[in-house]
C-alpha cells in the first residue's frame, strides 16, 4: 500500500506547486494520475520516490511508518522517468542492468532472466544509443522491476511510442499487476490504460480534484483539461445518445 498524507510542495518561496495532496492505493492496485501538463504529476511522484522533500506531509509505503521526507523508501519503491535517457545510465543492456549489482551473487542470472521477459534478450550486448525509443523505455522499467519493488511509479510510460510498443507496454505493466506490484501511472492521455485502472485521480494545477473509479470519473474530467478516452466517449454516444 501507498498513502499520501497532506502533501504540499513548493519549488520557491510562498509559491506551491502541490497542495494538500491526500491519496491511497491499495497493494496490487493501478492508480491513474492524470491532468494536463503542468498539474503536478511528476512532482508527486517524484516526493513518493523520496527524491523531493514535501513541504508538508507523508508519505506511508506498504505498512512502514510515516515518513516526512520519503527516506527509507528507497528499496520498495521505484520510479521510471518519463525521459528514458535520463535513466539509462549503462553502455550496453547488459551494464545498464548490472550497474550497481555487481556484488549480489544472482545478479547476472536475475538481469538476463529480466532482459528476456522484457524483451530484450536479443538486444543484451547492444550499445544502449543504438536502442529504439521503445526499447529504451522497455530497459528502464526492466531496470526498475529488478529491484523487486513493492511499488513501481510510472511517469508518462507511453510518451512517444508508436501502437506495437504501447501494446507491449500495456503487457509489461499488466504482468506487474499480477505479480501484485502496486503501480501509480502519470499521464496527460487516458487512452492508453484507463481500461487497466483500478482508480484515476485527477490533478488540476496541483491540487487533487477528482478521485475514484475510472466509471465515476471519466464523465467529469474534461472540465480539468484531461480528454476522455475516445472509446467511453464513442460508448456514452451509442449508449446515452450524448454528444461530446
Amino acid at each position: 500500500m501507498i498513502h499520501l498524507n497532506d502533501l504540499s510542495y513548493g519549488y520557491s518561496r510562498g509559491v506551491d506547486v502541490l497542495s494538500g495532496i491526500s491519496l491511497s492505493v491499495k497493494p496490487g492496485q493501478l492508480l491513474g494520475l492524470v491532468g494536463a501538463n503542468g498539474s503536478g504529476k511528476s512532482t508527486v511522484l517524484a516526493i513518493m520516490a523520496g527524491l523531493l522533500t514535501p513541504r508538508q506531509g507523508s508519505v506511508l509505503v506498504s505498512g512502514g511508518e510515516f515518513l516526512e521526507n520519503g527516506a527509507g523508501n528507497e528499496q520498495r519503491v521505484r520510479l521510471v522517468m518519463q525521459d528514458a535517457d535520463l535513466q539509462i545510465v549503462g553502455a550496453t543492456v547488459e551494464e545498464d542492468l548490472l550497474l550497481g549489482r555487481e556484488a549480489e551473487a544472482d545478479a547476472g542470472i536475475r538481469a538476463r532472466d529480466i532482459a528476456d521477459r522484457f524483451g530484450l534478450g536479443d538486444v543484451w550486448a547492444a550499445p544502449v544509443h543504438s536502442l529504439s525509443w521503445g526499447m529504451k523505455k522497455k530497459l528502464c522499467l526492466a531496470g526498475a522491476a529488478l529491484d523487486r519493488p513493492r511499488v513501481l511509479l510510472l511517469d508518462e510510460p507511453f510518451s512517444g511510442l508508436d501502437y506495437p510498443s504501447v501494446r507491449e507496454m500495456r503487457a509489461l505493466i499488466d504482468a506487474n499487476r499480477q505479480q501484485g506490484i502496486t503501480q501509480v501511472l502519470a499521464a496527460h492521455d487516458l487512452e492508453a490504460f484507463v481500461d487497466m485502472a483500478d482508480r484515476l485521480a485527477v490533478l488540476e494545477k496541483g491540487t487533487l480534484v477528482l478521485e475514484g473509479v475510472p466509471a465515476d470519473v471519466l464523465g467529469r474530467v474534461a472540465s480539468f483539461g484531461v480528454r476522455p478516452p475516445c472509446s467511453w466517449v464513442l460508448n456514452r454516444s451509442v449508449t446515452h445518445g450524448e454528444e461530446w
